[in-house]
Formats: C-alpha cells, sequence, structure tokens
C-alpha cells in the first residue's frame, strides 16, 4: 500500500496545473461515479491529478492509483477502498481500470457499497471499456477525451489562451475571426507543426523518434491485446491481417474502399473485413466515414477510411497531402458534430453543411450551386465568403 501511496504522492507533486483540457471544464465532477476514455498518451492522467490539486492541495482526502499496478494482483478494489476510507479519503481516482480483471464488477461493488465515495476511473483501451461498460452505464456518467485540438496545441506552444468557437462562429465569422487570432502568429507553420507531432500531449516530453515509436507501439498494443481481450475468438492470423489493413489504409489517398477488392488483397472475407474495420475504429486508429442514409447496408460499409488523425500517419510514415487535410477535419468536427460521407464534396456535417477540403487553389465546382456548401482549405492564413482556412476549425474544442 505504500508503494501506491508514493507513487500517488510524487505524481501528484510533479504535475502542472497551469494549462487544462477542454473536458476538465466540462466534467461534472459532482457525479459519484465518473468514467473517462479515450487513446493512450491523450492527458487523461493529467486531468485526474489537476483535478486533485486543485481541490484537494495537499491530496490528503483523495488517492490515485493506476491500477497496472502489482498491489492489485493480490488486492481488490474494495480491500482498497477500506484502508482509503478509514484514512479519510473520499475521493478516488482509479487509472487504466482495463487492466483489472473483472474491473467493471469492482467498481460496481464498490459503488454500491460505499456511498460516500466518490470515484473517477480511467480506461485507455476504448475496446475494453466499451465492451464492458454495460453494468454500468446507469450508474457512471461517461465522457471522451481526444487528442489535442489546434487550439490546445497553441496554448501547449505558449503562444496564447484562445476561446472556443462554435461552428456558426466559424461559418459565418471566420472574415474577422481568422485575422484576429493569427495576428503576430505564424499560423501556418504552427499548424503543420500540429499536424506532424501535436495530436498527443506527451510530444512535449520526448523527441520526435521516441515520440512516433511509442504511436506505432500503441498500434500494435490495440492488436495485439485490445483486440484480443473484447474477441476472444481471434486467432493469430487475423491479427496480422488488421495490421495489413492499418498500413492498406495509411498508404492511401483518402481510401474509398471496394470491400471485395480489397477483401480479395488481404486473403479474407468480406465480413471478417467489417469486423476489423469496426474494431480498429472503436479502437481510435481509424476513422470510418459513412453515408448519412441511416439504412443498415450503408451503416455497415464505410464510404470512406482514414487514419484518426494526422499524427498517426506521421508516426507510420505514410503523409499523403489529401489524406492528412482530411483526416484532421473529420478529427475537429466529430469531437461535437456528426460527420457523414458526401456524394457531391467530401463531407457533410449534422446532415446539413456541405464541405470539400483541399489547398489554397481548391475551389467550388463540385458545390457551386449546393445551399450551405463550404471549402475548408490549407494554406491560407484568412479565408473569404465560403472559403475558410482549415486551421481554424482547430479551435472548436
Amino acid at each position: 500500500m505504500e508503494i501506491l501511496r508514493r507513487r500517488y504522492k510524487k505524481l501528484l507533486s510533479d504535475v502542472k496545473n497551469d494549462i487544462h483540457r477542454f473536458l476538465y471544464y466540462e466534467i461534472d465532477w459532482t457525479q459519484p461515479l465518473i468514467g473517462i476514455k479515450g487513446q493512450r498518451g491523450v492527458g487523461k492522467t493529467t486531468l485526474m491529478l489537476q483535478k486533485i490539486k486543485n481541490s484537494d492541495p495537499l491530496g490528503e482526502s483523495s488517492f490515485y492509483a493506476s491500477l497496472d499496478n502489482l498491489w492489485f494482483a493480490e488486492h481488490s478494489l474494495i480491500d482498497l477502498a477500506e484502508i482509503l476510507i478509514k484514512q479519510g479519503v473520499s475521493n478516488l481516482y482509479l487509472d487504466e481500470v482495463h487492466r483489472l480483471p473483472g474491473w467493471e464488477r469492482q467498481i460496481k461493488n464498490l459503488y454500491d457499497s460505499y456511498p460516500e465515495l466518490h470515484i473517477v476511473f480511467t480506461s485507455s483501451s476504448l475496446l475494453v471499456i466499451d465492451h464492458s461498460i454495460a453494468d454500468l452505464s446507469r450508474r457512471a456518467s461517461m465522457y471522451s477525451l481526444p487528442g489535442l485540438s489546434f487550439r490546445e496545441f497553441l496554448m501547449f506552444e505558449g503562444i496564447n489562451s484562445f476561446d472556443r468557437l462554435t461552428l456558426p462562429d466559424i461559418l459565418y465569422s471566420h472574415e474577422t475571426i481568422a485575422p484576429s487570432i493569427s495576428s503576430g502568429v505564424d499560423i501556418l507553420s504552427y499548424f503543420h507543426r500540429y499536424l506532424a507531432k501535436g495530436y498527443y500531449p506527451f510530444y512535449k516530453s520526448m523527441g520526435k523518434d521516441d515520440y512516433y515509436s511509442r504511436l506505432v507501439q500503441t498500434i500494435s498494443t490495440v492488436i495485439d491485446s485490445d483486440i484480443p481481450a473484447v474477441e476472444n475468438r481471434i486467432d493469430y492470423e487475423t491479427l496480422i491481417k488488421a495490421k495489413r489493413l492499418i498500413s492498406i489504409i495509411a498508404g492511401s489517398q483518402p481510401y474509398q474502399p471496394n470491400m471485395s477488392t480489397l477483401a480479395g488483397l488481404m486473403g479474407t472475407n468480406r465480413s471478417q473485413l467489417l469486423k476489423l474495420l469496426d474494431l480498429l475504429n472503436r479502437a481510435g486508429i481509424i476513422r470510418q466515414i459513412f453515408t448519412s442514409l441511416g439504412n443498415a447496408q450503408s451503416l455497415a460499409k464505410p464510404q470512406k477510411v482514414l487514419l484518426d488523425n494526422p499524427t498517426l500517419m506521421h508516426a507510420l510514415e505514410a503523409t499523403k497531402i489529401g489524406a492528412e487535410r482530411e483526416s484532421i477535419f473529420a478529427s475537429f468536427l466529430s469531437v461535437c458534430h456528426r460527420v457523414n460521407f458526401a456524394k457531391d464534396g467530401d463531407f457533410i456535417i449534422d446532415n446539413r453543411y456541405l464541405f470539400e477540403i483541399g489547398g489554397k487553389g481548391k475551389g467550388f465546382a463540385q458545390i457551386r450551386d449546393i445551399p450551405d456548401s463550404f471549402v475548408a482549405a490549407d494554406d491560407i492564413e484568412f479565408g473569404f465568403g465560403n472559403k475558410i482556412p482549415l486551421w481554424l476549425f482547430g479551435f472548436l474544442y
């Protein structure tokens, strides 16, 4: 137990408390049971430690523990709670819950047995937590933490603290907003740095090669550990196919899959291929884009497949400029809006706004006569009319 306490006190002492992710202010911290899910490395641990430091500076009425610690090989969460409650702890922060066998049952028992405890838990395995959360769905307030937005990246770089924008702000007021943000800032240079490395906050703590190596290892962990954890009948050969599928998607300029051709190329069948795409999508490695028709067929077959974010593309040394632009646009918009495939144009947002994505020379030829249509253009500092800088969408969260 003392090992857990020393680790907690060291992390609490080291955590920086000057910059907070957007989700910090959206969580209702008064709820008795809170779950935070997100990819590995997006800042969930820091979020919890910052909350402790702000509400309980000495950390005496709170306790943090990562459930991958060896202490939990011989002890349960009930064991932990019984010790801590006697010491006056009322706020329990549990990290990486998916590493504890039967975690959902243990947290449910903890919640039911000790109503005086406020519990916050996190998981970096999106597949595992989504697979197991049903038992807690009526009890837990769940939140998702994506990677850094461009707005947050600029704060991490010490540029400025900018307010969030709404989509209507960007669509209809960008001509005045963009110059006010970029005044005195080489905004395009920072945006390209963000695309290459800025999605995961830990870029600040390591060199580029180590950073990219860790991201590649994260992909391997998802395939080798997370997928088998929720698909216990999956075999080694299928996991190899999942890695091959990522390589195909990464090397494409945005990928619009022909399912029969792709299945043949991978030596699999359509059903298994769709299953792999779904698993990688839910794990946060790729992003499937569907039509907005809402029928079962359209939901089964994605019309477009991208890597989840451009930083993963750079880590895999597979940057394609068209795919990079579409990936970051979909990443920005998907946090607060619905993103679907568009027959005319690249994406339709919230079943209303139509977008073409491209470079500074991108025109309106495909969408000229369609209401509520816009161009999100890379490599422009300012826009005009319905042509909007791509970087500005990074201020949505």
